[in-house]
């Protein structure tokens, strides 16, 4: 649902304000923020077309200062949603984990490299390794407990702050339904970009 103000001059008035000419104005309209993940979950699955649609439109138009219309619309929203009530992304997501990063978190909890990774990685035939546990085994009561030396992919997520938004459409909405911030964005943008009206 969209909230829209509008401020209206009536002439019904005219007998007890001093002249001035009628005006007519309209607030941008704001799509309102949800934050309930079972709601977004369910609203996610009724927009799949829809999503597919806006995600073919994103990926085929040139838009100028698309990058920063996302970097206000993250900024904007992020700051109505608290992360840690959330903790999502921590419950849910596979973390690629670098050598780098493996060396520093097992420094910083004070353990040997052995142990750490026995304990927190599962690791691949060509040397990838993710975090084997989900949720996160360092997400306590929906806090991180690493959260200064958590990993590069849980400090970048949702994204939505980086350059080259429209190269990376397709991971955006694989954590549509999952991240209420990507939902907001993604449902504010397709507003202001009057995406539907653009096809039609």
């Amino acid at each position: 649902m969209h909230i829209v103000d509008k401020l209206f001059y009536l002439p019904i008035f005219a007998p007890i304000l001093p002249f001035q000419p009628y005006f007519y104005k309209i607030q941008a309209q704001t799509h309102d923020i949800i934050t309930d993940l079972s709601l977004i979950s369910a609203l996610s699955v009724g927009k799949t077309e829809e999503n597919d649609r806006f995600s073919t439109y994103l990926q085929n138009h040139q838009l100028d200062g698309i990058d920063q219309q996302v970097f206000d619309l993250n900024s904007r929203i992020s700051a109505s949603i608290d992360c840690q009530k959330c903790g999502n992304c921590c419950k849910t997501l596979m973390i690629v984990v670098s050598e780098a990063e493996a060396d520093q978190v097992s420094k910083h909890l004070n353990q040997s490299r052995k142990i750490f990774d026995e304990s927190h990685l599962e690791k691949g035939s060509k040397g990838l390794m993710i975090l084997n546990a989900m949720p996160c085994s360092f997400l306590k009561e929906n806090s991180c407990t690493i959260y200064e030396k958590r990993f590069e992919g849980c400090k970048e997520f949702p994204a939505l702050h980086l350059p080259d938004f429209q190269k990376r459409i397709f991971t955006h909405f694989m954590h549509y339904d999952r991240c209420p911030i990507i939902f907001n964005v993604m449902e504010q943008l397709k507003f202001d970009l009057n995406f539907e009206k653009e096809l039609s």
